[in-house]
């Protein structure tokens, strides 16, 4: 991916790592377009970033989808690159909730999102001499944190999805990378996530992508180093893998 000379759009930018990729894109000269649900929230980020642009866009809603995309290609005809980084994650109870309403909005948004988006705008990324898909996956795609496992499981989705899509635009102008963050201080679990100090902070985090964009540009997998352990758990074979799945699980179950 080239880290100048784009017109992104960032699904989920108004907050935690979209707003912090959105606003490093911007910092380097990119055009860049945030979208999300809360209008409130795309307004206090381009506001306090002049020049970025928004566009309140519903990831659950199909038609929304096939709408914003549309208006995309009118108002911002030289988009070349969409980052989907809009997702939910929800703790569920497998034994406890008969309910699957959380289970069917985290694979509606963080599954089905990034697949309606990608086919809404690959004739618009197809038309321009370079374009890049990204797509944000997470060390849980590789080890999964047993309290959320819907979530874990659309990201894993996620992962193979890229890998097939990848496949099937290599003989095209449009390339697939795969972002694939580790556990960061951001809100997607709630206030307490943004502070634990188990967490990488979140410029932290942006700052080690960047560096890698732009020192490894041909790259189809963007891993920072604290989630290279996620990434490698299953190459060390199936007894060291579950004990290490135990031990993250424990761990992260009780940080004390």
């Amino acid at each position: 991916m080239k880290p100048t000379g784009n017109t992104i759009l960032i699904t989920g930018g108004g907050t935690g790592i979209g707003r912090g990729l959105a606003e490093a894109f911007h910092k380097l000269g990119n055009k860049v377009i945030i979208a999300g649900r809360r209008k409130q929230v795309l307004y206090e980020t381009t506001a306090a970033n002049p020049g970025m642009a928004s566009t309140v866009l519903n990831i659950e809603d199909p038609a929304d989808i096939r709408k914003v995309a549309a208006q995309l290609a009118k108002d911002h005809p030289a988009l070349n690159v969409v980052i989907h980084n809009a997702g939910i994650m929800r703790p569920e109870n497998l034994l406890a909730q008969p309910e699957t309403a959380d289970a069917e909005a985290i694979v509606t948004t963080n599954l089905l999102g990034p697949i309606r988006l990608t086919a809404a705008l690959l004739p618009q990324l197809q038309k321009q001499p370079h374009a890049t898909i990204v797509t944000v996956t997470s060390g849980l795609a590789f080890v999964p944190l047993a309290i959320t496992p819907t979530y874990c499981a659309t990201k894993a989705a996620i992962h193979s999805w890229s890998q097939s899509l990848r496949y099937q635009l290599k003989s095209t102008n449009v390339e697939v990378v795969e972002l694939a963050p580790p556990y960061v201080q951001t809100e997607l679990m709630g206030s307490a996530q943004a502070a634990d100090p188990r967490a990488m902070p979140l410029n932290d985090y942006i700052n080690e992508v960047l560096e890698i964009i732009k020192t490894q540009p041909k790259a189809t997998e963007i891993l920072v180093e604290r989630v290279k352990p996620l990434r490698s758990a299953e190459h060390s074979g199936t007894e060291r893998y579950a004990a290490f799945f135990n031990q993250f699980n424990d761990a992260m179950n009780h940080p004390d």
